[in-house]
């Protein structure tokens, strides 16, 4: 368990770091360089928009992947998700500025950022069942959580990337090349995340699947059919750790360093010292998952997101880096008590013959509902003096709703389900 838990950590933690620097990047310097003929806003909403198509084509890659997940095995999902992050993320520095070969560049850098979304888009539910699928069933949630860890770790790794490049080298250097080095760098973790990966066995639950024909035909279709109130509850549902996540990490990013005039070096840094709290937070709060049961932790941290929106959104507005970090790092606690669990419970909600598509699609149309819109969405709601309420509006919002999808989810982990049949005089299962 302890190679399968690195392994998908790694690779989760690898193409989490090609998502984020583009985010980083985006709120950073891409409007300038693609978009120069826009205004300073309208350039930031044009990176950000390019930002969105990553989330659009990430549950077209979760289509995709599912069904070779569900049809050949999570093994391959993980292989081919992760080359094809690597690949686009490494192109993606390449690509040369508008003044080098004008609307070209905007266009090379959506259709690399619609190719990184498509492997994002795979990787996050074959490394989830790898973990789970060979997990005990009392500490599902732990081990399902080690690919939780990864989006932290490549976050950390993108930004500290960037915050080092930042801090050594002059404006001038950083907007010019320095930017383009944290997406070359992508290149040999990847590599070494693929090696890793090449030796790891197929999961126990998909060996039986294929050894007594039990694979879906079609996965998707079987999904849709069967599933699909739970498929839209669970991408409601989980819209709001997209949204707060995003909020805090891409657009505050931007608003500190272009509206408050925070410095790019501590913006990063701020945010960065939090994200590191949540994901050392995140395997305590899987721990907890695991005991008191999926559902609970998630209601607990909805209802922490749509308490704290407001007070986060003053916190930001001061500009002050002790009282940013608190206000991030609350929102992101707030956060690891539902994601951390989310490994576990989404493909508990699904039978092992579609649980690769029906947790991958659910996970990932969470994501467009909660994480493409909301950069833009908050830097247009940031405009005036005053502090960004419509900001905090947005995000309260997001978070009722969310937490009315979790309240019609049923709980999932063994011991909770297996006390709630007791609890009600049922027989156990033969």
């Amino acid at each position: 368990m302890r190679r399968l838990a690195a392994a998908s950590l790694v690779g989760t933690a690898v193409e989490f770091y090609d998502f984020y620097v583009y985010g980083t990047a985006a709120a950073l310097v891409l409007g300038p360089l693609f978009f120069p003929t826009f205004s300073p806003l309208a350039g930031t909403l044009a990176a950000f928009g390019t930002f969105a198509v990553g989330f659009v084509s990430r549950p077209l890659g979760a289509v995709l992947f599912g069904h070779i997940g569900d049809r050949r095995g999570r093994r391959p999902v993980l292989f081919v998700s992760l080359a094809l992050t690597g690949a686009a993320t490494v192109a993606v520095g390449c690509v040369p500025s508008y003044a080098a070969i004008g609307p070209a560049a905007p266009a090379l850098l959506l259709a690399l950022r619609f190719l990184q979304g498509l492997g994002l888009g795979g990787e996050w539910g074959g490394a989830v069942l790898l973990a789970g699928e060979h997990a005990p069933e009392r500490r599902r949630a732990l081990w399902a959580s080690f690919p939780q860890i990864g989006p932290s770790v490549g976050f950390l790794l993108a930004n500290g990337v960037m915050l080092a490049l930042s801090a050594g080298l002059s404006d001038a250097a950083f907007r010019s090349w320095g930017w383009r080095v944290p997406f070359w760098a992508a290149g040999l973790p990847a590599l070494c995340g693929l090696l890793l990966r090449s030796s790891l066995a197929e999961t126990p639950q998909f060996r039986e699947l294929a050894e007594t024909g039990g694979r879906a035909g079609a996965p998707l279709l079987e999904v849709v059919r069967a599933h699909w109130r739970r498929l839209l509850l669970t991408a409601g549902a989980l819209s709001v750790g997209y949204a707060v996540f995003y909020a805090v990490s891409t657009w505050a990013l931007a608003y500190g360093t272009e509206r408050l005039g925070v410095g790019r070096t501590a913006m990063l840094g701020c945010v960065m010292a939090a994200v590191a709290v949540k994901g050392a937070a995140t395997p305590f709060a899987a721990v907890m998952g695991d005991r008191y049961g999926r559902r609970p932790m998630c209601l607990a941290g909805c209802a922490a997101c749509a308490v704290w929106m407001f007070p986060m959104v003053w916190l930001l507005h001061t500009g002050r880096p002790v009282l940013m970090f608190l206000a991030i790092v609350v929102a992101l606690l707030a956060f690891a008590a539902m994601f951390a669990v989310v490994g576990a419970y989404l493909p508990e909600l699904y039978e092992p013959r579609v649980r690769c598509t029906g947790a991958a699609v659910g996970y990932n149309l969470a994501g467009v509902l909660g994480g493409a819109l909301t950069p833009v969405v908050a830097t247009a709601a940031s405009g005036g003096a005053g502090p960004p309420w419509g900001v905090a509006a947005y995000l309260a919002g997001v978070s009722v709703v969310s937490l009315g999808c979790f309240a019609l989810l049923p709980e999932t982990a063994p011991g909770a389900v297996e006390a709630g049949r007791r609890a009600a005089g049922e027989p156990a299962p033969v």
